[in-house]
């Protein structure tokens, strides 16, 4: 049990540290088995490099098309586009709701977490100009409408958030929408009032735009239409939720097929509506083929070092204590996902960790208990996304970075509207399924 402890406070200590997940999991993974008894070379290589290539193996068809997908829509500056027209369209006085929203559809529509920082960083510094917002509330508004609501709540949505809890309940991307819409708005409309509550006070205390030295200025200001450009967005959301209805795929393999079919249609649609940029699309396929290796390596490394603590003997401990809980084993699924998901660093390398070892046993009590598998589906997702933004998350680190800003100027902001309005959102999810409210 301590040996687990040690090494999950070594994983965070040496990730918030900035050092790369990819030497830091097998390294504290190693802390862990020869605490835990486990020999140390078969830990390794036989346990460690199972986890992590069994995620891989899962999941890296959406990693692929995913980045992909992203970059095409980054590089024809339809991605731009759409976010330029949610601004204008929501005005600069409200230029902290025009941010949060701009970022929503972005990550909705499956563009990449990274991708949308990047997109709508010049967009919020214009607006944030215009409004004579201070600019390291910034990072706070691109993370609640990135890293919150859009990512793991609102029903529908295809990021791997809302489709690994898919593979362990044999559920789909609508599951438990009336969860989902209500956590989603918890943290929307929350995390928009703090961040409200926080510009009049910095505004009060004589706090005004400071124009920063970082910006990189937008690519072409000859953007693409805004209407055809949300047409890959609407494609790769619609798809995924209606192509499970009209094909027969595979019971098991449903929501895997869906979204890689969702995602390639989307790149189809955003490469034959920006033909005349079919130069940078191809550049933008390799760009993101290269970039998602890393980032599911960074996963699955992660998942690797849940794979040895599962292993390890004081893990039968932690699971019997978990799944004893005298209460709803929504409670606890909420529990050992947000813990794993703050250990980590990663919202779903510590929802891959708890799934893969927990998913059975809670699908057991789903059926046993007759509790809908939607609500586990939603509890998951929506808990994975709680204390995965703590200090030494990736995201947190190149969001910080491409802002020009530090831990010490805007984490505050950050830590409140991705980790504490969310752990509110997974407490009120998780009393509506105790309720039967799905």
């Amino acid at each position: 049990m301590i040996g687990i402890v040690l090494g999950l406070a070594l994983l965070v200590f040496l990730a918030y540290k900035g050092y790369s997940i990819i030497w830091v999991a097998p390294v504290s993974a190693m802390v862990v088995a020869l605490t835990g008894g486990l020999s140390l070379l078969p830990a390794y290589t036989d346990t460690y490099m199972q986890g992590l290539v069994d995620f891989a193996k899962s999941w890296f068809p959406m990693f692929l098309l995913g980045a992909i997908f992203g970059k095409a829509m980054e590089v024809t500056g339809a991605a731009h586009s759409v976010a330029k027209k949610l601004s204008s369209m929501i005005g600069a006085q409200r230029a902290i709701l025009a941010v949060i929203i701009s970022c929503g559809i972005l990550v909705y529509g499956g563009i990449s977490l990274f991708v949308v920082v990047f997109a709508i960083y010049p967009i919020a510094v214009s607006l944030f100009r215009e409004a004579d917002l201070p600019r390291r509330l910034i990072p706070g508004c691109i993370a609640c409408g990135a890293f919150t609501f859009s990512m793991t709540a609102f029903p529908g949505n295809p990021q791997l958030n809302n489709i690994i809890p898919t593979k362990y309940f044999g559920t789909n991307a609508m599951s438990g929408p009336v969860m989902g819409i209500a956590g989603g708005l918890v943290m929307l409309v929350g995390g928009y009032l703090w961040l409200s509550y926080r510009a009049k006070k910095m505004t009060a205390a004589g706090e005004h735009f400071d124009e920063p030295d970082n910006i990189k200025e937008s690519a072409s200001e000859d953007l693409p239409n805004p209407l055809l450009s949300v047409v890959p967005l609407l494609i790769v959301v619609a798809s995924l939720n209606v192509l499970p209805m009209w094909i027969a795929f595979p019971e098991d393999k449903k929501s895997t097929y869906a979204i890689i079919i969702a995602l390639l249609l989307g790149i189809a649609a955003s490469v034959l509506l920006n033909l005349r940029n079919l130069k940078d699309i191809i550049g933008a396929v390799s760009e993101g083929a290269n970039g998602s290796v890393m980032a599911i390596m960074n996963t699955s490394a992660a998942v690797g070092f849940g794979a040895v603590v599962k292993a390890a003997p004081g893990f039968a401990v932690l699971t019997k204590a978990v799944l004893g809980i005298k209460a709803s084993p929504l409670i606890s699924e909420a529990l050992a996902v947000t813990l794993l998901a703050g250990a980590t660093g990663s919202s779903s390398g510590g929802m891959g960790i708890a799934l893969e070892a927990l998913g059975p046993k809670y699908m057991e009590m789903a059926t046993s208990l007759n509790i809908d598998p939607g609500a586990f589906h939603r509890v998951a997702s929506i808990a994975s996304g709680g204390l995965d933004s703590l200090p030494h998350c990736g995201a947190v680190i190149t969001l910080l970075a491409v802002a020009g800003m530090t831990h010490k100027k805007s984490y505050a902001d950050i830590g409140m509207v991705t980790c504490v309005i969310p752990i509110v959102a997974t407490v009120v999810v998780v009393a509506m399924g105790m309720m039967g409210i799905v």
